[in-house]
């Protein structure tokens, strides 16, 4: 029996059994899919999530559902499980990702929002697996691995391998000198739905960690599906400051080194992860958007010495050249 046909059995297999019209409402960059399917008694719709157990583990998305809606911030609730197949039944936060609806005139509006549930999610207390140096350097290793060998077809040599190291020990070092808090870990505007109440709808959080206290600040304003001025993306960084509770004093010089540097180590990331994506689970339409997130790592670049050795090696004459023509 096909995924599809176990779903619509297990629908069918609940009390109510009342829910209909199962349509296609979106993949993400996992192999978890999502269905919207109609309660007949209600005429209201509600989300399926397909987690493929020997692929996904559905248990933090219960877990960190949970710490989500008890810290009031506005997550699907979950009204059905079924852990062994994978399945489970979710409210339906609709239809309007943040990223179709901003604008100049939209967009201030909604990124308080987003700032205001962060707050609330930054001062979660919960078990969660820590963002250590382990996972950073993983993390950072898919942009050699992906982006460079795979993507661009480069390979590093001993000198650049070792500058790319250092540049990493670097990174991991600014974000662990950071307050550690839950971190949603992709905080962005394809994450965040428009409610008309308790706005913003927050989804795609299982993989949330205890980390560094600027890296959904950066998932959310150097966004890698939408660009805003420094102006706004500094703005947006003082209403964020001055709402932290006076225990978390930090200073603004402070807050955009630790900002800008933890947009290196998630950016690098991020390159090698669209590029994975593309050639591993056949995901092209995520190359569309590496020239901006390679733009944030050359801005970032610009303005710390202690990144000029990793403008140098992106500069490098092959690797300017493989770049051009892969993004082209």
């Amino acid at each position: 029996m096909d995924r599809l046909s176990q779903l619509q059995q297990w629908l069918e297999s609940l009390a109510e059994n009342t829910y209909t019209n199962l349509q296609p409402a979106s993949a993400d960059a996992s192999f978890r899919q999502y269905f919207r399917v109609t309660d007949k008694n209600d005429n209201k719709t509600y989300i399926v999530m397909d987690a493929p157990p020997e692929k996904e583990d559905s248990r933090p998305f219960m877990l960190v559902t949970d710490l989500i809606r008890r810290a009031k911030v506005n997550a699907p609730n979950i009204i059905a499980v079924d852990a062994k197949q994978g399945f489970l039944l979710l409210d339906d936060l609709g239809t309007r990702p943040y990223l179709d609806e901003l604008n100049d005139d939209t967009a201030e509006k909604l990124y308080i929002d987003a700032i205001e549930a962060l707050l609330k999610l930054q001062n979660i207390d919960g078990m969660l697996p820590a963002y250590n140096a382990k996972l950073l350097l993983a993390e950072m290793d898919l942009f050699e691995t992906w982006y460079l060998n795979r993507h661009l077809n480069i390979e590093l040599g001993k000198t650049q391998k070792a500058v790319l190291n250092n540049v990493f020990k670097f990174l991991i070092k600014n974000a662990e000198e950071q307050p550690q808090v839950f971190v949603h870990r992709d905080y962005h505007s394809r994450n965040l739905m428009i409610t008309d109440e308790n706005n913003p709808g927050v989804i795609d959080y299982q993989d949330a960690v205890f980390g560094p206290i600027t890296y959904d600040l950066v998932s959310l304003l150097k966004d890698c599906y939408i660009e805003w001025p420094r102006e706004k993306i500094e703005h947006w960084l003082d209403h964020y400051l001055a709402r932290l509770t006076p225990h978390r004093f930090i200073e603004k010089h402070t807050l955009v080194r630790w900002f800008d540097l933890m947009g290196v180590q998630r950016h690098l990331k991020i390159l090698g992860i669209f590029a994975r994506l593309n050639y591993r689970d056949g995901k092209p339409q995520y190359l569309n958007d590496l020239p901006l997130t390679l733009k944030y790592i050359i801005d970032a670049c610009e303005r710390y010495d202690e990144l000029k050795p990793l403008k140098q090696l992106l500069d490098d004459p092959i690797l300017q050249s493989k770049n051009s023509r892969a993004i082209a």
